[in-house]
C-alpha cells in the first residue's frame, strides 16, 4: 500500500526529512503563546530547550495517528545514516545502530517504555507494537524528554535499577495445543500415543495415503472434461447421494420412499454446524435457543462448542462412561433421557464413541431407541468413523440404520476424514431422514440458506475423490479393503497391548481395551499416573487416560506395556 492511500503523502516524505536537516526558523513575536497557535510545544519551566532536529515530531504529530507510525517507519529506512533523526522518529528500548548486549531496533520487537512524555513529568505509557508487511514489529513512536538516552535491553540503568523485561505472548489455547510444546521439545526414539491429531499412522509412524485414494486422484487428473466451476450450494449432487447411502444402507425403507436428503459440508464440524444451525432456527419452534441439547459425558470437546456457537443456551450432559467398570453406564444414560424434557436433542456417536471407545451393543442400542421415541427425543448422529472402526461398514451403521427402520425423523454428520485418509480435504455430508418427501425438501431449503452465509459452496477434490470411488463396484471393493487394513491394525493393537500387560501381571482388568473400538481407548490411568506416563516416559496421553491406539507399533509395543505396568504398580 503507498503511503499516499496512508495519507502520510500529506506534505511528501522529502519535506519531512527535508524538515528535520534544515535550521529552525525563527518564531518571531507572539513569545509562547503564538508559537502554541503554530503548533509548537509550549517551553515547560526548568526543562531544557527542544532539540533542533524536533521538526519532523511536530510535522508528524499533525498527521492521523496511522499515518504517524507509516511516516515514522519509512523514515526511518531513508536516514539510517542520521543518529538524531533515528532515534527521533523511532524511539524504542535502544537507539539504532548501537552495540552491547540486549541492543535492539524497534523495528526489532524490541519491548520496554518509551521516555518520559515531554512536560508531563511522567512516563510514557508502554508503546504498542505494530507490524509491517514484513512481519516486524514497529513500536508506536512517542516523544521523550530531551537529553535521555534509553538503555539496551537487559542492561542497568544507573540509579534506576534494572529494565523491566518485555510481556510475555499470550498463551496458547490448552484444546489447541494439546501436548505438541512438549512432544515438539522431547522428541524420543520411543515417543508412542502422541495426542497431536485423531490421525491414523502406519506401523512405522507415518501417515498413509489409501492406494485407492492416489488411483482415483490420478483419474480425476487426467480427466479433461472436469473443471474449476461452482459446485451447487448444497454441493456434489452424485456425492452426496453415495455418501447417505453407505450410511443408511442400500435397502433402507427411508431411500425407497425418497425421505432423505443431505449436504456436502466442511468435514463432520461443518455438517453438525449446519445441523445444529437448522435445529436452533426451526425445531421445537422458531428461533428456540432454549432446547435442552444432551452431550455424553465425555463426548469430543467440540460437540459443547458447536452447538453453543449456534446460538443454544441450554447444554446438558447424560451419563456414558462407567469409571468403576470401565464401561458402558446404561442405567444411568437411560434414567438421563427418561428424564430429559420432551424434544430435547441427543448426540449420539455412530460408533467409535470419541473419547472412550466404548459402544452400545445392539440390544443396548434398541433399548436407547425405545426411551428416545416414548420421550420423543430428537436423535442427531455423529458418525465419523464408519469402517474404520470395525472394519465393517455395515456394522459400524447398524445404530443410524435401526432407527431409521423405527421411523425416526434424524440427523447423521458424517466424516470422510477417517475412513479414506482424507484429512486436509474436509469431505463430509450431513444427511437428513424426515417424516415425508415433501418435508425434506422443506428442510434442504432452509439448510441451502445457511450455507450460503457460512461457507457458499463447498470444494470438489474430496467429494469427487469419494464420489468416484463409491460408485464404482471395483473401486468400491478396493477402499473397503483399504479401511479393513486400518481397522484391522488399530485390533492388533489393542489384542497386543491388552497381551503383554496380563503378561507382565499390571494390576487391575485389561480386557476393556479389546471391548472398546476405534482410534482412542480410556486405558483407565488416573491424571497422576498419566503425568508419570508423560514426564518420566516419554507417553503422551490425555489427563483422562486417554490414548491413540495409532501411537502404538510393534517396535513400541513392549515399552509402553512396561511404562504402564509401572506407572501403575509405582503410582497411586
Amino acid at each position: 500500500m503507498s503511503l499516499t492511500e496512508k495519507g502520510v503523502e500529506v506534505m511528501g516524505l522529502g519535506n519531512i526529512i527535508g524538515a528535520a536537516q534544515a535550521p529552525r526558523q525563527s518564531r518571531g513575536p507572539g513569545g509562547a503563546r503564538a508559537a502554541a497557535r503554530r503548533g509548537a510545544p509550549r517551553p515547560v519551566r526548568g526543562e531544557q530547550a527542544a532539540p533542533k532536529d524536533e521538526g519532523p515530531r511536530l510535522l508528524l504529530s499533525k498527521l492521523p495517528p496511522l499515518a504517524r507510525r507509516w511516516g515514522s517507519a519509512f523514515c526511518y529506512s531513508f536516514c539510517r545514516d542520521s543518529q538524531g533523526l533515528r532515534s527521533l522518529l523511532c524511539p524504542g528500548p535502544a537507539r539504532h545502530g548501537e552495540e552491547g548486549p540486549g541492543a535492539a531496533s524497534p523495528l526489532e520487537g524490541g519491548g520496554g517504555r518509551a521516555g518520559p512524555l515531554p512536560g508531563s513529568g511522567r512516563p510514557a505509557r508502554n508503546s504498542n507494537v505494530l507490524r509491517l508487511r514484513s512481519g516486524r514489529p514497529l513500536p508506536r513512536s512517542a516523544p521523550r524528554r530531551s537529553g535521555t538516552r534509553p538503555a539496551a535491553a537487559g542492561t542497568v540503568r544507573r540509579g534506576r535499577g534494572p529494565r523491566r523485561e518485555p510481556r510475555p505472548p499470550p498463551p496458547r489455547l490448552p484444546v489447541l495445543s494439546t501436548c505438541r510444546a512438549r512432544i515438539d521439545a522431547e522428541t524420543r526414539p520411543r515417543e508412542a500415543g502422541r495426542a497431536r491429531r485423531a490421525a491414523y499412522r502406519t506401523d512405522e509412524g507415518q501417515p498413509w495415503v489409501l492406494p485407492v485414494v492416489k488411483k482415483v486422484e490420478q483419474m480425476i487428473a487426467n480427466d479433461h472434461s472436469l473443471n474449476h466451476e461452482y459446485l451447487p450450494i448444497l454441493g456434489l449432487p452424485e456425492f452426496r447421494a453415495h455418501a447417505s447411502r453407505i450410511a443408511l444402507g442400500d435397502d433402507s425403507p427411508a431411500i425407497k420412499e425418497n425421505r432423505i436428503g443431505s449436504v456436502q459440508s466442511l468435514g463432520g464440524t461443518g455438517a453438525l454446524r449446519i445441523g445444529a444451525e437448522f435445529l436452533r432456527r426451526w425445531y421445537n419452534g422458531n428461533n428456540n435457543t432454549a432446547t435442552p441439547v444432551y452431550i455424553s459425558a465425555p463426548s469430543w470437546e467440540n460437540h459443547n462448542s458447536v452447538f453453543v456457537d449456534a446460538g443454544f443456551k441450554d447444554i446438558r450432559t447424560y451419563r456414558y462412561w462407567d469409571a468403576a467398570k470401565r464401561g458402558l453406564d446404561l442405567q444411568g444414560l437411560l434414567d438421563d433421557m427418561e428424564k430429559a424434557p420432551e424434544f430435547s436433542i441427543f448426540i449420539l456417536h455412530a460408533c467409535a464413541h470419541n473419547p472412550t471407545g466404548t459402544d452400545p451393543t445392539p440390544d443396548q442400542w434398541k433399548q436407547i431407541a425405545a426411551v428416545m421415541k416414548r420421550r420423543f427425543l430428537f436423535p442427531f448422529f455423529d458418525s465419523a468413523y464408519q469402517g474404520f472402526a470395525s472394519g465393517s461398514l455395515d456394522k459400524d451403521a447398524g445404530a443410524v440404520r435401526y432407527f431409521v427402520s423405527e421411523g425416526f425423523e434424524l440427523f447423521c454428520a458424517q466424516s470422510f476424514s477417517k475412513n479414506f485418509g482424507l484429512y486436509n480435504e474436509r469431505v463430509g455430508n450431513l444427511t437428513v431422514v424426515g417424516k415425508d418427501a415433501d418435508n425434506v425438501q422443506r428442510v434442504l431449503s432452509q439448510m441451502e440458506k445457511i450455507v450460503r452465509t457460512t461457507w457458499s459452496n463447498p470444494p470438489s477434490q474430496g467429494a469427487r475423490i469419494v464420489a468416484t470411488t463409491l460408485s464404482s463396484p471395483q473401486l468400491f471393493a478396493e477402499w473397503k479393503e483399504n479401511v479393513k487394513t486400518m481397522a484391522d491394525r488399530v485390533l492388533l493393537m489393542r489384542s497386543e497391548l491388552r497381551s503383554r500387560l496380563e503378561s507382565l501381571g499390571t494390576p487391575g482388568t485389561w480386557n476393556h481395551i479389546t471391548e472398546q473400538i476405534g482410534m482412542f481407548s480410556f486405558t483407565g490411568l488416573n491424571p497422576k499416573q498419566v503425568e508419570y506416563m508423560i514426564k518420566e516416559k516419554h507417553i503422551y496421553l490425555m489427563a483422562s487416560g486417554r490414548i491413540n491406539m495409532c501411537g502404538l507399533t510393534t517396535k513400541n509395543l513392549d515399552y509402553v506395556a512396561k511404562s504402564i505396568h509401572e506407572a501403575v504398580t509405582k503410582v497411586q
